[in-house]
């Protein structure tokens, strides 16, 4: 038998987002895995912002948007989705596209892998976390970050799956059906197929929010994946900068290249002046 194969996958869909993922792929390659990094892009990427992943080894693979009917896409579309479920407690940036979402679903069709870890770009590794591929299918942390009792939904920004041509044709058929309307597009879909989903601790997939929300929750010895929800570390001067500034300065450590500073001597928010 061949050995398994296994990625790291995320998804670029515009320029903004190809700066996230430089700053993830260079934090998972300091965590030593050897594991494959494949990079979903769309068309609304400029091939000069994807080249700087070249220099990770990733590999960059095209994709484009799922066969959707107009329907479907009209209801989706980011004015009427944001209208119909409007985002109360943070704020997307204007170059969020919700349709875009559903692209992470292009994973299932990387059957040349065993297994594959997804990960938002906007997020970043703290800690080697290959014994992710040894999950189950379906995997996903909880979309935690306002309190305990959000622990019932998954947050698809990091989640374990195993490639199969076979399910990615269920999940077309279980997508596109009449006046379906996916409130939070991929991850309220992700979590009606996947209703048994199997529950990673939330350090593998810590939301940015906890930071002021929850403080006694963040333990920076224990977090493995810091995922910027909501506002995203290279925007300027956005609404939660001040309350976040020690998570977005990490970040840019990453983007930078820069030396990175032992995680068991930073503050957490309740140390933190």
């Amino acid at each position: 038998m061949s050995e398994p194969r296994h990625a790291f996958v995320t998804l670029v869909t515009n320029d903004d987002y190809a700066m996230g993922a430089k700053a993830l792929t260079a934090s998972l390659r300091r965590t030593g895995t050897s594991a494959d990094i494949v990079v979903l892009y769309t068309e609304g990427v400029d091939d000069a912002r994807l080249a700087p992943l070249l220099q990770y080894g990733c590999r960059l693979k095209p994709v484009e948007h799922l066969p959707l009917s107009a329907e479907f896409n009209e209801r989706h579309a980011r004015s009427n989705l944001h209208a119909a479920a409007p985002f109360t407690k943070g704020r997307k940036p204007a170059f969020h596209s919700p349709l875009d979402n559903f692209c992470k679903l292009r994973l299932w069709q990387l059957i040349e892998y065993t297994s594959c870890v997804f990960i938002d770009a906007d997020a970043i590794v703290l800690r080697n976390i290959d014994k992710l591929f040894r999950y189950p299918e379906f995997s996903a942390a909880p979309n935690v970050y306002g309190s305990l009792a959000d622990f019932h939904r998954l947050n698809s920004g990091v989640f374990v799956a195993q490639p199969s041509e076979k399910t990615f044709q269920r999940m077309l058929e279980r997508l596109d059906r009449p006046a379906v309307f996916w409130k939070r597009t991929d991850q309220t879909f992700l979590q009606d197929f996947f209703p048994d989903w199997h529950g990673l601790p939330v350090y593998f997939n810590m939301l940015q929010y906890v930071w002021f929300t929850m403080p006694r929750l963040w333990d920076w010895q224990s977090i493995y994946v810091l995922h910027y929800q909501y506002e995203k570390p290279w925007e300027t001067n956005h609404p939660k900068a001040d309350k976040l500034r020690p998570l977005i300065e990490l970040w840019h450590v990453f983007y930078a290249g820069d030396n990175l500073q032992d995680l068991s001597t930073m503050a957490n928010p309740e140390e933190t002046p």
